[in-house]
């Protein structure tokens, strides 16, 4: 059986022991003794059960297992350091985080984002994808875009859209009157309070059950199926504009009906706000009121 992973600090001692060939040096680089530098690569090596070096009196060699180690211990010693800094880095002094569901990433977000990188090219942007409206958390995202009424404790909201619902299906589908839906599975996105049943109602269709067909997690997975001849999906204006203009989808019906809930931009009201994120807020209010002008 191979040996365990040996402990960090005896890896870190080696590998400043190995660069500079000096358990003198490697102590000062660590802020150790060189006495505690040499005990840790001695308890390394009856570890592996390999010496490392050869204790010259003129200092120190590496043997052919220590020569062949030290690039391996270095690349995962990279590697650490640079998740640690992704993951847990200083977030306020480096990228915007924005957090948004997927389906308004896709649909809406990245079609208008490049507009915001070349006008601020010093405002780095990390975007993260979301499937559910889950709990704000300020300690990983500056900004989040969620689905709802407005109201969230503790934050503060600013509208992004207006939302209608629309049938969306492929352009081959054969649908000319709102009764044909009887003939076609619906297609339900999960999370969304507003759905089939308030368009059938406005249409006054009567004959179709309104939770009958297919739940999917995402209006991008929807409209996948949808433009596959997988059925009926209901889109919002936001997320339905980019595939209506792809020509991957069309609105059979001109009824488009109203709705209360919309995507909003929300930050906490309280704690320190990212220096990049009053510009990005500003930006991305102006973008959705555009959104809303005619054509």
């Amino acid at each position: 059986m191979p040996p365990d992973l040996p402990p960090l600090t005896w890896l870190r001692a080696f590998e400043a022991s190995a660069r500079s060939l000096s358990f003198t040096h490697a102590a000062g680089e660590l802020h150790l003794t060189q006495a505690a530098v040499s005990k840790h690569v001695k308890a390394l090596e009856l570890h592996l059960r390999q010496p490392l070096f050869l204790r010259r009196a003129r200092g120190l060699e590496l043997t052919k297992s220590g020569a062949a180690y030290l690039p391996k211990v270095q690349d995962a010693l990279q590697r650490l350091a640079i998740g640690t800094r992704e993951v847990f880095g200083q977030r306020h002094t480096q990228a915007l985080t924005v957090r948004c569901a997927v389906s308004f990433a896709v649909n809406w977000l990245m079609p208008c984002l490049p507009e915001f990188l070349v006008s601020n090219p010093d405002k780095p942007v990390r975007i993260l994808s979301s499937v559910w409206n889950e709990p704000y958390d300020a300690e990983d995202i500056d900004l989040d875009i969620q689905y709802g009424t407005g109201v969230w404790p503790g934050c503060s909201s600013h509208r992004l859209t207006w939302e209608v619902l629309t049938p969306l299906c492929a352009p081959g589908c054969r649908i000319e009157e709102p009764d044909d839906l009887r003939h076609h599975r619906l297609l339900h996105v999960l999370g969304y309070h507003e759905g089939w049943g308030i368009w059938l109602n406005a249409a006054g269709v009567k004959g179709v059950d309104s939770g009958s067909g297919l739940h999917l997690d995402t209006s991008l997975t929807a409209f996948e199926l949808a433009a596959q001849g997988g059925g009926v999906a209901l889109g919002r204006g936001a997320l339905a504009a980019h595939p209506l203009a792809l020509g991957r989808l069309i609105a059979p019906f001109a009824l488009a009906v109203p709705i209360d809930e919309a995507f909003y931009l929300v930050e906490p009201t309280g704690g320190s706000r990212h220096p990049d994120a009053a510009a990005f807020i500003e930006w991305l209010t102006v973008t959705a009121i555009k959104a809303r002008l005619p054509s």
